[in-house]
């Protein structure tokens, strides 16, 4: 059974991570994505570290199931085949600097003409315009704008750090990819092809901003306050190690104090309600306890008490650890796969689950230029224009 997706042509230029995953997710989801890459160095990623058959494993993570192709588009010829590419796709996505695919006749103008039902999807630092438009930019430096660093504090260490990985990057592509989706349905009902224009400096806020701005939804005064859940969050050690819960209701709360050799807590006026519990002088006595209480267990008994007791925790794994919890192992989230170019590697499985039309996680991501051939071919390119195109470098 096809994915979801299954006939629809995706032309991905894009490069890094914002793009190309979001390219990879339309593809597990059954798309076609032709990966186009420019001669000599392509994706930048390709040579990053951890390689293996030609291959750096962010590359790899972030475009299986496509297929890959070399064009020389500061030439005629390259950007001709891209064009007759493009006549034939559902949706292009780029995540060139502002104003690249204009002054390579590749704008949103130009390929509508070619393409009226076509999906162009825009991918940008800042935006198309404002005073940080030509800035360069990487993710920690939209961490940085968006709010993530702020409050990424350890209480005991009040020191503001980032998230350590792509937060702002995955986000723009989890968005992307909806966004491509939702024009396609929309196409499908009638409105044609239209231009998406996403800044990853949007899609972090808007990622960032249902807990994140929690003190700052209300302009003025709010009722009830108390601490975010950034504010909550923690590591709690214990006698040999560290875990992490999370309590919310009186229930969870009242189970923690018993877990915790205290029942007798759970009818103590400064800790038995939410209201009382947000009283600060309560909150900081309560959090004095909780961490003495807390050391004085070791992790695995603690964690099985608190089970228990309904209340939600769990280790901190290592990544080792985390690769073999059996939860993990039972839904499959992660597979090992072969091939004959980089050996024995381990993915993470497609997460959502469609019961008529399952998508399945694409191979290997493509050689530089393993598909040129091939999909110049569907193009209508022959064998002799074929090898004139190579002999005058405009493909690999």
């Amino acid at each position: 059974m096809p994915g979801p997706l299954a006939g629809v042509r995706v032309v991905d230029v894009s490069q890094v991570l914002s793009g190309p995953f979001a390219c990879m997710i339309l593809a597990d989801q059954g798309a076609d994505v032709v990966k186009v890459e420019s001669p000599g160095l392509g994706d930048p990623m390709r040579i990053g570290f951890y390689r293996r058959g030609g291959r750096a494993s962010f590359y790899v993570n972030t475009n299986r199931g496509k297929r890959g192709i070399v064009l020389d588009l500061q030439q005629d010829a390259g950007r001709e085949a891209l064009l007759r590419l493009i006549e034939r796709a559902d949706v292009f996505v780029q995540n060139w600097r502002p104003g690249a695919a204009e002054r390579l006749g590749l704008g949103w103008e130009a390929l509508h003409a070619r393409n009226p039902e076509l999906i162009y999807v825009s991918i940008s630092g800042y935006g198309d315009s404002g005073p940080y438009r030509d800035r360069r930019v990487y993710d920690p430096i939209i961490q940085g704008l968006t709010g993530h660093v702020a409050v990424q504090t350890n209480p005991d260490v009040p020191i503001p750090d980032l998230v350590r990985n792509v937060v702002a990057d995955k986000a723009a592509a989890w968005t992307a990819a909806q966004a491509v989706t939702a024009a396609l349905f929309a196409r499908g009902r009638g409105a044609g092809g239209q231009h998406v224009t996403l800044p990853m400096l949007d899609a972090s806020l808007y990622f960032f901003w249902p807990d994140g701005m929690m003190k700052h939804t209300w302009v003025g005064e709010s009722e009830f306050q108390g601490p975010a859940l950034y504010d909550l969050y923690r590591l709690w050690e214990t006698a040999d190690g560290h875990i992490i819960y999370f309590t919310a209701t009186d229930p969870e709360f009242h189970g923690l104090y018993r877990a915790l050799g205290h029942p007798e807590w759970v009818t103590d006026p400064r800790f038995a309600s939410v209201p009382a519990r947000a009283v600060p002088e309560n909150r900081e006595a309560l959090g004095a306890l909780l961490f003495e209480a807390i050391r004085g267990w070791n992790t695995r008994e603690l964690i099985e008490r608190m089970v228990a007791e309904q209340v939600p925790v769990g280790p901190v794994c290592t990544i080792e650890q985390m690769l073999e919890d059996p939860q993990i192992r039972h839904n499959a989230a992660w597979f090992e796969s072969e091939d004959a170019a980089t050996g024995r590697r381990r993915e993470a499985s497609p997460p959502a689950r469609f019961s008529g039309t399952p998508q399945q996680a694409g191979g290997l991501a493509p050689a530089y230029g393993e598909h040129t051939e091939a999909v110049l071919g569907e193009l209508g390119y022959d064998a002799a224009a074929i090898a004139r195109m190579r002999s005058e470098g405009v493909i690999r």
